[in-house]
């Protein structure tokens, strides 16, 4: 599967966003000790996968190569004792402009930073899309913003990267 997707920082919180479903997200990327592993193990919301991800063009992160095998609870509890990469994240689905955002809301480590993610169709699509007046700068090419790159990590590890876009903590 082919995903188009741009990502963004956001600059404040959209009218509504406590109000839309949410499902809590729980990745663990593999192996270890690779700087952004392509593997993840994943809890989204009741449903468990394991998924690699890797873009498909070098130096172009809107457009990956996305390959999920679904998993059993059982097989996903055994799984995440390997020794990986953890992030956990509240993740809301925020509806714009006939399509779904997903707002990710950082917990634990990372708490007060705030992405956005949409999905896309096409490449048209994605190409015409407008950044939402609730959304400071995309950083849909920037590494540090990617799951692989957040894992395991804390705010403080990113914050120089964050104020280079003036961002400030948000809590929702």
């Amino acid at each position: 599967m082919i995903e188009l997707e741009k990502t963004y920082l956001v600059k404040f919180l959209p009218p509504g966003l406590e109000n839309c479903k949410k499902k809590e997200v729980f990745d663990i990327y593999i192996p270890q000790g690779k700087e952004h592993p392509t593997l993840r193990i994943r809890k989204n919301g009741t449903v468990y996968e394991i998924t690699k991800k890797e873009p498909i063009h070098q130096g172009d992160s809107s457009t990956q190569q996305e390959q999920t095998i679904l998993l059993r609870e059982d097989e996903f509890r055994e799984l995440q004792k390997l020794d990986g990469k953890k992030v956990r994240k509240m993740r809301y689905m925020y509806p714009y402009h006939g399509m779904l955002a997903e707002v990710d809301v950082f917990l634990d480590a990372l708490l007060g930073l705030i992405l956005v993610d949409f999905e896309f169709d096409t490449h048209e699509d994605k190409d015409a899309f407008h950044m939402p007046d609730f959304c400071l700068a995309e950083v849909t090419q920037e590494k540090f913003t990617a799951g692989g790159m957040l894992c395991g990590k804390s705010y403080g590890d990113i914050e120089k990267e964050l104020l280079h876009y003036k961002y400030k903590k948000i809590f929702l």
